[in-house]
């Protein structure tokens, strides 16, 4: 089922579709049956409340989508239950104020499922975006990502509601959305900041804390790395003054109540990485040399050879090229970047030769367009200073 929203309340029925799809798993609908009702009264809500709003928004969400689960109901194998699901049918009036968002993130999350299912039914049953949005998002047919859901769906409809959660699967998952960025007519890196801000607002956890810092200083340098053509602008290379500095004060003052709880966790170092850039007037006042000390925490906690890949740029800027080098020699040449990081090390200690080279490899294991072009034009810059 798909609805197009073109009305100016999209996000506040957004914001509701949690919750009430929440409160008809907690009266004991499947959750595959209530996310069903749940899409049905979103798309009667986007009629109806244009010319009649409501004024219980959620209440009046919460009664039209257990009808629909009912009349869905009485015409399948639950009819048995019907007399029993009528009793159950919520009295006219004010939604109840109990809040199980937070367990519904933890079910789209469960372990079971695969990172791209749970992405995609966090995306329907949290962010309450359509099939069609999504499927467009990750530029995949939309039959494709409508059997994903419905498998996903499947997978969790046996899992109980009041069963503990993992938040760090949870953060994983809002994770790898806010990575997807920018695509079709829905921006998952602003949806995937609204999730967890909606998260952090429903759990006092310091690392929910930590990844609401980072994806804020991260967006915040957002319209400086492109430039008008399209191509990649290099952090180093980006005018700052196009930074959001809102944001940027926004992500700091997260970032320091989080560490000041003295629970570290990978995303709190993320993010006072991130931090230290966005605190950097220039490139050149970096200060690289607490970079390295913060990858070093973040390789202590997560032992990931893309974060000592990261730590190796890192200590080259910090120590010398050649200090990054070492660094890297450490290293799996088979890991993805090494080869850009390698060439980039290479330019920055004068062996051009090696690092066009280098840089033209990268180009050919680039995972996306821009970077491809970025790291071909890289290559093309050294060579014509070679005069090749």
């Amino acid at each position: 089922m798909h609805f197009q929203v073109t009305w100016s309340d999209e996000a506040l029925l957004r914001s509701l579709t949690p919750s009430v799809l929440a409160l008809l798993v907690r009266r004991g609908a499947d959750f595959a049956a209530a996310e069903d009702a749940v899409q049905d009264a979103l798309v009667e809500a986007v009629r109806v409340w244009p010319a009649d709003p409501p004024r219980d928004p959620k209440g009046w969400l919460v009664t039209v989508a257990w009808r629909r689960f009912l009349d869905a109901a009485r015409s399948d194998a639950a009819r048995r239950r019907r007399e029993d699901l009528v009793d159950e049918e919520p009295a006219p009036g004010p939604a109840p104020a109990v809040d199980d968002t937070l367990q519904l993130y933890f079910l789209c999350a469960h372990p079971s499922l695969t990172p791209s299912s749970a992405v995609a039914l966090t995306l329907r049953a949290v962010g309450g975006l359509t099939t069609r949005q999504i499927a467009q998002a990750y530029l995949v047919p939309e039959t494709t990502m409508a059997q994903r859901i419905s498998r996903a769906k499947r997978t969790v409809s046996g899992v109980r509601f009041d069963q503990p959660g993992d938040v760090a699967t949870v953060l994983r998952v809002l994770y790898l959305v806010f990575n997807e960025g920018y695509s079709g007519d829905v921006d998952l890196s602003a949806e995937a900041i609204r999730l967890t801000r909606q998260l952090a607002a429903a759990i006092d956890h310091p690392e929910v804390a930590g990844l609401l810092a980072l994806m804020l200083l991260h967006h915040a340098r957002r319209a400086a790395r492109t430039a008008p053509d399209g191509s990649l602008v290099p952090l180093a290379e980006q005018d700052r003054g196009r930074w959001d500095t809102e944001l940027i004060a926004e992500g700091v003052e997260i970032l320091q109540a989080a560490l000041a709880r003295d629970r570290l966790g990978e995303f709190q170092a993320q993010a006072a990485i991130a931090a230290l850039h966005a605190d950097a007037p220039t490139a050149e006042e970096t200060d690289w040399v607490q970079i390295v000390e913060w990858y070093d925490e973040l390789a202590r906690l997560t032992d990931s050879p893309v974060v000592r890949l990261n730590r190796a740029v890192a200590v080259g800027e910090a120590d010398g090229p050649r200090a990054g080098l070492a660094a890297l020699a450490k290293l799996n040449d088979a890991l993805p970047r090494h080869a850009a990081v390698a060439a980039y090390l290479h330019e920055r200690d004068g062996d051009l030769a090696t690092a066009a080279r280098l840089y033209a490899e990268a180009a050919q294991k680039a995972p996306n367009l821009a970077e491809r072009d970025h790291l071909t034009r890289q290559a093309a810059r050294l060579n014509a200073r070679r005069g090749c």
